[in-house]
């Protein structure tokens, strides 16, 4: 959908930041063509994607799913930035990536999220390397644990889900009912995946591989946040280690009311 060209990689912050600032309404121009195609289709998908809580009842009619959206928390909202590291170690060698998170819209409602991502001091690239996210919140009502795409299997999920200590009191659930009846507005985490779409500053010759997706854990409490990178082709269980920041800068926040 958008990508700079090989020539553009040595863009300096300013630079950078107009490239983020243009994409961002690239997207928001994408989230009204989806929110428009979304009405047209009954609730059975989200985005194109199948959702495994369908909020129909067997006759086709709108059913009452009773599932409030995730608690609201400032520290989960369009603007706010996060800093850490993620562990890319393979058994030849012991690696981590610095890594800048910055979340530019959010849609609870919807389970929808997006941002930007920075990797530095990244092997056989001379400089950050940005890649443009997307992301799917576990809410019961949108999306589930289960991601049912990107090769990744019911099994591959729960394992990966279940490296979060804060998973464990959910899981007796999820094994009776898929998760279906779980309500999350009162629970201090939210449960996301996070799947990069594009580079933004580099070409796909950068060395890096974005065909994989983030298993990822938000504390509410403090914003900080845990995930597992998942890609069959990759070493397993990279860990990603995000801190919030002070920072926050500008951002989108999506909801239905604003983009007609």
């Amino acid at each position: 959908m958008y990508a700079t060209r090989r020539s553009m990689i040595h863009l300096e912050d300013e630079e950078l930041d107009d490239e983020l600032d243009h994409l961002m309404l690239l997207m928001m121009g994408e989230y009204r063509k989806r929110k428009h195609k979304q009405r047209k289709k009954h609730r059975g998908s989200v985005f194109g994607h199948k959702v495994y809580n369908q909020n129909r009842d067997e006759h086709g009619q709108e059913a009452n799913t009773g599932h409030p959206s995730p608690p609201s928390c400032s520290l989960l909202s369009a603007g706010r930035s996060f800093a850490g590291t993620q562990n890319v170690s393979s058994l030849q060698k012991d690696e981590a990536w610095k890594v800048n998170v910055r979340i530019h819209g959010c849609d609870l409602d919807q389970g929808y999220l997006c941002g930007t991502m920075e990797a530095l001091n990244v092997p056989l690239a001379d400089t950050p390397v940005v890649t443009f996210w997307e992301g799917e919140i576990v809410d019961a009502k949108n999306y589930t644990f289960f991601t049912g795409k990107w090769e990744a299997s019911p099994e591959d999920d729960i394992r990966h889900w279940s490296k979060f200590p804060s998973f464990t009191p959910l899981l007796g659930q999820i094994e009776t009912d898929g998760g279906k009846s779980l309500d999350f507005s009162n629970y201090p985490y939210i449960f996301m995946r996070w799947k990069e779409q594009y580079f933004v500053n580099v070409g796909v010759d950068c060395g890096l591989t974005i065909a994989g997706f983030y298993y990822v854990c938000f504390s509410c409490s403090d914003g900080s946040i845990s995930g597992f990178y998942y890609d069959p082709n990759s070493s397993p269980f990279q860990k990603l280690e995000l801190k919030c920041t002070n920072e926050k800068k500008s951002g989108f926040t999506f909801s239905s009311y604003e983009l007609q």
